[in-house]
């Protein structure tokens, strides 16, 4: 099964952060989701069961994560589902895993001052292309350059967003 979710929840482990494959960094944690209901006969509010996620970052989004999360805080996360089902010799059982496309702290629960993360490498950017954040002087500007049709990979990645018009959460591989 391959979806796209989104959980509201507490982050139940430290975040571990480890390099993949592609010498990229990794940063995990587990995620306890609870619901809660109305119980109409009892006339009073009920917790359901936990669900617990297993939640994987990558690249900057793990290098942020590893500095910015911890045991214990309440945060929102969303990204690909991944449900595998395990069996061994003398167990079987569901992971339940979230591939994260983004991570962030619950408003519900706190306040935030963003503090912008390093640039990523600018080896795949035009040299002439301006950074949105430090260089717009206003509104106009900003705007002109999210609409530019020179498609920055802004995060090194190999990704880039998709034209104008396309869904806003569709990226294009650039060797495709």
């Amino acid at each position: 099964m391959s979806e796209r979710i989104t959980v509201f929840g507490v982050i139940g482990t430290d975040p571990h952060t480890s390099v993949g494959k592609n010498g990229a960094p990794i940063t995990s944690f587990r995620l306890a989701s609870r619901q809660s209901h109305f119980d109409q006969a009892k006339k009073e509010w009920v917790d359901d069961p936990t669900s617990w996620f297993s939640v994987s970052t990558f690249r900057r989004l793990a290098q942020n994560a590893a500095q910015s999360l911890h045991k214990g805080e309440h945060v929102i996360v969303s990204g690909k589902l991944l449900v595998r089902n395990w069996s061994n010799a003398e167990r079987s059982g569901t992971d339940v895993d979230i591939l994260a496309d983004v991570v962030g702290h619950d408003l519900t629960w706190y306040t935030t001052t963003p503090v912008r993360s390093a640039q990523p490498s600018k080896a795949n950017a035009s040299p002439e292309a301006p950074d949105p954040v430090e260089s717009a002087e206003s509104v106009e500007s900003a705007t002109a350059y999210e609409s530019d049709s020179g498609h920055i990979d802004r995060f090194d990645d190999g990704f880039v967003p998709a034209p104008t018009g396309a869904d806003q959460d569709t990226f294009a591989r650039l060797d495709s």
